[in-house]
């Protein structure tokens, strides 16, 4: 996934907000809560950062392709980074984000999600 195909697709979640910052990365957010980051890859390479379950933590851990996320992991944060972008993992990546957003949103309370318009996506 390109760096240009992973804005497309956490902009099309309903309610998000794009800025740019933490060392010129792409940052989507909901309810002004981060759910999905690119940027931070080694080597000039992109890698996009996403929060995760538990379990899927620990599944993903030990996944090629995939790494605790540098900063959020390091800090008790159940947060992954995919860093094999070449393309072969684009589903699953769409996926992660999907759960990611869902996590974070349905974190929001109710009265935030309503205000968003975004209740109703979640139950």
């Amino acid at each position: 996934m390109t760096g240009g195909e992973f804005n497309a697709f956490c902009g099309s979640f309903p309610a998000t907000t794009y800025v740019v910052q933490w060392g010129n990365s792409d940052v989507w957010k909901v309810g002004d809560k981060v759910f999905a980051v690119g940027g931070w890859g080694s080597e000039g390479k992109s890698a996009f950062t996403f929060k995760v379950s538990d379990l899927n933590f620990d599944f993903l851990n030990h996944c090629d392709g995939y790494r605790p996320a540098p900063y959020f992991a390091s800090r008790g944060m159940k947060w992954i980074q995919q860093t094999d972008t070449e393309g072969h993992l684009d589903d699953e990546l769409r996926y992660y984000l999907s759960e990611s957003y869902n996590m974070v949103a349905s974190g929001l309370s109710k009265k935030k999600q309503v205000e968003l318009g975004i209740f109703c996506v979640l139950v």
